[in-house]
């Protein structure tokens, strides 16, 4: 579970990015994290993993605080960036083993797990060769493959399905319903409406550091008094804003 409370970030002292951000994102479902470019997703996201601080607020993760419990914290979730162009000069085998040794991961259980997760993502036949070497959607994979060798309870993904090939897209949405159906959150943004509106349970919508909704898509309509899809929803909500 993450939980937000009155979290606050401005950069050069005026400009507010997040606003007195509360959001809760519980345990067993997939949560669409939605926004127009600069809307402050990326903003929180960085915040909610520890990589830049708020000026205000709390920020929990299973009820360890990201300020205070940073190592903790930490451990709860795995974490894919919204670029992938990362160690490049690894390669791949070699950048699984090292984000398994950051983790602990013993050696017989990383091993079947790299092994499952190569043959889901069909990355088998690539990981003796340097991650600079890959395409966009391979470096996307490889990282993505990265972040749950160590299978954390909280996936937190910035725009995971970019550069995606069909095949790898429908096998990461098919991972991330199986993690919240036992129990566990995914937490994850896309500008692709279409996607959130089929596979969350539940969306929130940011724009100029606000929560404008948050709810199901059904209760958006309801509270909208529509039967509109998604994204054009999203962009009447955020068109005056």
């Amino acid at each position: 579970m993450i939980q937000l409370r009155g979290v606050t970030k401005s950069y050069n002292g005026t400009i507010k990015a997040v606003d007195q951000l509360n959001l809760d994102v519980p345990k067993g479902e997939i949560f669409g994290f939605l926004g127009p470019n600069g809307a402050g997703k990326t903003t929180t996201i960085k915040m909610v993993t520890g990589i830049i601080r708020p000026d205000a607020g709390e920020i929990t993760i299973n009820g360890k605080n990201i300020a205070t419990d940073t190592l903790e914290a930490k451990r709860q979730f795995g974490y894919v960036p919204d670029s992938p162009d990362l160690f490049l000069r690894l390669k791949g085998l070699e950048y699984l083993r090292f984000m398994a040794d950051i983790y602990e991961v013993p050696q017989q259980l990383r091993k079947e797990r790299i092994q499952q997760l190569a043959k889901r993502f069909d990355m088998s036949d690539a990981l003796g060769d340097t991650i600079q070497s890959y395409s966009h959607g391979m470096r996307q994979k490889i990282m993505i493959m990265g972040v749950l060798v160590h299978h954390p309870e909280v996936w937190i993904l910035d725009e995971p399905l970019t550069g995606l090939d069909p095949k790898s897209s429908f096998t990461l949405k098919e991972m991330m319903r199986e993690h919240a159906d036992s129990g566990r959150t995914v937490f994850f943004s896309t500008h692709v409406l279409e996607v959130a509106e089929k596979l969350c349970d539940r969306v929130a919508i940011i724009n100029k550091g606000k929560i404008l909704f948050c709810g199901t898509f059904p209760e958006m309509q309801q509270h909208f008094q529509s039967n509109h899809s998604l994204e054009s929803l999203f962009l009447e909500l955020t068109k005056h804003e």
